[in-house]
C-alpha cells in the first residue's frame, strides 16, 4: 500500500511540475513577444493610456497564473485557491479592455495590416469570450484538479496568441495570418499536453480537447460572422469616420 501511495503522489508531483513548465513557456512567449515589439521600436510607451492598463491587466493574469503553478508545485494549495478567486474578477475585466484595445486598434489605425479588418475584430472578440468561457469552466471544476490543470492550461495558451504574432513574420503569413498566430501556435501547447497524457497514461484527457474544441468554435464562429454581410457592415460602422477607414479591409503587406 505505501508503494502504491508513494507512486500516486509521484506521478501528482509530476503532473504539478509539468504544468509549472508549461506555465513558464507560455509567460515566455508573451512576454518575449511584446518585448521584441519595444525593442525594434513597434511599440511604445507613449501610447495611450489605455494601451498601457490593457498591458497591466494582460500581463498582470500572466503573473497570476505562473504564481498559482508555483505555489502548487510548492504544496500551498490552500492558497493557491484562495488566491484563485482573484480570477473572478480579473477575468471580465480582461475581456473589456480587450474589447476596447480591439475597437482602438481598428479606429486608430484600421488595426495590424496583415490581418483582415472584419477578422481582427470578430476574431479578438469571440477569442476573449472564449478564454473567459474556458476559464469559467475551470473554476466550476476547481474540486476536479485534472480538469481543472488543463483548462486552465488551454485558456492561458489562447493567451499566447498575441506573443506569437508579434514573434512570426506575419506579413509573410498572409492571408493564414490569424489562423496561424491565434489558433496553430497556441495548440502547440495543447498538443504537447495531449501528447504527455497519451504517453503516460494511454489516451488524451477530454480537458484538452474541450480547451482546444472552444478555442477553435471560437474562431470557426469569428470567420463565419466577420466574412458574412453583417460582420462587414459592422466592421465599416465601426471605423466610419475615422483614420481606420482609410485602409481596405483585407490584409496587406505593410
Amino acid at each position: 500500500m505505501a508503494t502504491i501511495a508513494s507512486g500516486t503522489r509521484s506521478e501528482i508531483d509530476r503532473e504539478r511540475s509539468f504544468f509549472l513548465k508549461m506555465a513558464l513557456a507560455m509567460a515566455f512567449v508573451i512576454v518575449a513577444g511584446f518585448s521584441f515589439n519595444v525593442v525594434t521600436g513597434r511599440s511604445t510607451f507613449a501610447a495611450p493610456v489605455l494601451l498601457h492598463v490593457h498591458a497591466f491587466v494582460f500581463f498582470g493574469w500572466v503573473v497570476l497564473y505562473v504564481t498559482q503553478a508555483f505555489l502548487v508545485v510548492g504544496g500551498s494549495v490552500h492558497l493557491h485557491r484562495r488566491l484563485g478567486i482573484l480570477a473572478l474578477l480579473w477575468v471580465p475585466v480582461m475581456v473589456v479592455l480587450g474589447l476596447a484595445v480591439t475597437r482602438h486598434s481598428l479606429r486608430a489605425i484600421g488595426g495590424p495590416p496583415f490581418f483582415d479588418m472584419n477578422e481582427f475584430l470578430f476574431g479578438n472578440s469571440l477569442g476573449l469570450f472564449a478564454f473567459a468561457i474556458t476559464v469559467g469552466a475551470a473554476l466550476m471544476l476547481r474540486r476536479r484538479p485534472d480538469w481543472h490543470r488543463r483548462l486552465m492550461c488551454c485558456a492561458m495558451a489562447s493567451l499566447t496568441g498575441p506573443g506569437f504574432g508579434r514573434l512570426l513574420p506575419m506579413p509573410f503569413l498572409i492571408p493564414w495570418g490569424w489562423w496561424i498566430s491565434a489558433v496553430a501556435t497556441p495548440m502547440i501547447f495543447m498538443a504537447i499536453g495531449m501528447m504527455r497524457d497519451r504517453r503516460g497514461h494511454g489516451r488524451v484527457h477530454a480537458g484538452w480537447l474541450w480547451g482546444a474544441g472552444i478555442l477553435i468554435a471560437s474562431q470557426l464562429l469569428a470567420d463565419a460572422i466577420a466574412y458574412g454581410p453583417l460582420g462587414m457592415q459592422i466592421t465599416r460602422d465601426l471605423v466610419a469616420g475615422t483614420p481606420g477607414a482609410l485602409r481596405g479591409m483585407q490584409a496587406f503587406f505593410p
